[in-house]
């Protein structure tokens, strides 16, 4: 399984990185700090988790979901941000993504999802 972390910061990429690589079932796991490289690695690698954070440099992670309309589109999306309003769930939910979890209190969720979705794959 390929799982992506696009997110602009460095801390929470390399703590999500450390969680879900002692995953042993996840063969790739792949980062991107800004838009411009999440739109590259999602048509690149084809991951089947994206763990996408809403406020990023070059563009929002809601713009990477508007984006995907015209891509493959991984087979779960997790939106993980500091941002947890009701209207940002609401546009992110619209426009595609299966989750969305609040920095500051669910990041062993996000690693229950990626565990999840192994279970249901394999």
């Amino acid at each position: 399984m390929k799982v992506l972390i696009a997110d602009d910061s460095s801390i929470m990429r390399r703590r999500l990185t450390q969680m879900i690589d002692e995953l042993n079932f996840v063969d790739g796991l792949y980062e991107a700090h800004d838009f411009d490289q999440t739109i590259k690695c999602l048509s690149d690698i084809r991951p089947h988790v994206l763990i996408l954070d809403i406020r990023m440099p070059g563009g929002s992670g809601i713009d990477v979901l508007e984006a995907m309309k015209y891509e493959t589109r991984p087979q779960v999306v997790i939106v993980f941000s500091n941002y947890a309003y009701p209207q940002y769930f609401e546009k992110c939910m619209k426009l595609g993504a299966d989750y969305f979890f609040d920095k500051s209190a669910d990041i062993d969720k996000v690693v229950d999802v990626v565990r999840t979705c192994h279970t249901h794959s394999g």
